[in-house]
C-alpha cells in the first residue's frame, strides 16, 4: 500500500484535499493511505509514508524538509496552487504517485 503525507501550517486546510485523492483513489481501484498534519508533526512520520507533499502555504519549508526527506530517501514536492485551490484530488494523486514512478 502507497502512503502519502500532505503536510500544511496546522493540518486542516489540507483535509479537504485528503478527501477528494482518496475518492479519486477509490476510483482506480488504488490502495493508498493519505493524510494529513501539521508542520510540527513533519519529522515523527518521515518512516511511515513514501512520499510527502507540501500545501502552497508553506512552500518555503520545502528546502528544509527536503534535506529530511532525502536522508530517508523519500520523495517531497509543493502541491500546485491551482490544484490545490480547485481541489483536484485527482491530479494531486496523480502527481504524487508519479514521484514514486
Amino acid at each position: 500500500m502507497t502512503k502519502i503525507l500532505l503536510c500544511c501550517a496546522a493540518g486542516m486546510s489540507t483535509s479537504m484535499v485528503v478527501k477528494k485523492m482518496k475518492q479519486a483513489a477509490d476510483s482506480k481501484n488504488l490502495e493508498v493511505d493519505i493524510q494529513a498534519v501539521g508542520l510540527d508533526e513533519f519529522d515523527a512520520n518521515l518512516d511511515k509514508y513514501d512520499c510527502f507533499l507540501l500545501g502552497p502555504q508553506i512552500k518555503y519549508k520545502l528546502g528544509d524538509f527536503k534535506v529530511k526527506t532525502d536522508g530517508v530517501g523519500k520523495p517531497i514536492a509543493v502541491i500546485n496552487q491551482m490544484d490545490y485551490g480547485m481541489m483536484k484530488g485527482d491530479k494531486i494523486l496523480d502527481d504524487a504517485l508519479a514521484m514514486l514512478g
